[in-house]
């Protein structure tokens, strides 16, 4: 299934999610040709933030993504309190809902970091391309690693065309 971002990221600042957009998407937004297909966001862990993120996805028939099909699974406060990081599969499609990242942190740890941009006709927070070439160098993986040769161009562009102003 083709994950919907603009439902996803529209349903979440409806019901005033605190979140912020790391992961490909973030990557995108800077300007990134790489494909993602999951939404990956940092939330916020206050109780009333997790009450919102549980409101807002309980009617999209949240699920834990690899699980097997029949294992029962929670979507409630309960559960995402008693967690911290979540990838779900959802019927608008692919969404991480992260408590943390590495080479970030939590939320609080990572606002600092992190703009308001429009993605996808939706204004939301999203992690600054220094801060997301970290976290991704920090993940470690085989596709992070690929990622980070680009997002490191579209960075060295971006500081060349600031001193040319």
């Amino acid at each position: 299934m083709k994950t919907n971002f603009p439902e996803l990221l529209r349903i979440l600042s409806h019901e005033k999610v605190q979140f912020i957009v790391v992961g490909g998407a973030a990557g995108i937004a800077h300007g990134s040709a790489m494909i993602t297909y999951d939404l990956d966001i940092v939330y916020d862990r206050s109780n009333e933030n997790i009450a919102r993120i549980v409101t807002a996805l309980s009617e999209y028939s949240p699920y834990l993504r690899g699980a097997p099909p029949g294992l029962p699974f929670d979507w409630s406060d309960r559960t995402v309190k008693n967690g911290l990081n979540f990838t779900l599969t959802t019927s608008l499609g692919a969404i991480d809902i992260l408590g943390e990242i590495a080479g970030g942190g939590n939320y609080d740890e990572l606002l600092p970091e992190a703009g308001e941009i429009e993605l996808y006709g939706i204004n939301c927070l999203c992690l600054n391309l220094e801060k997301l070439i970290l976290t991704k160098r920090a993940a470690g993986r085989a596709k992070d690693f690929n990622a980070i040769a680009e997002l490191e161009a579209l960075l060295e562009e971006r500081a060349k065309h600031s001193d040319s102003y």
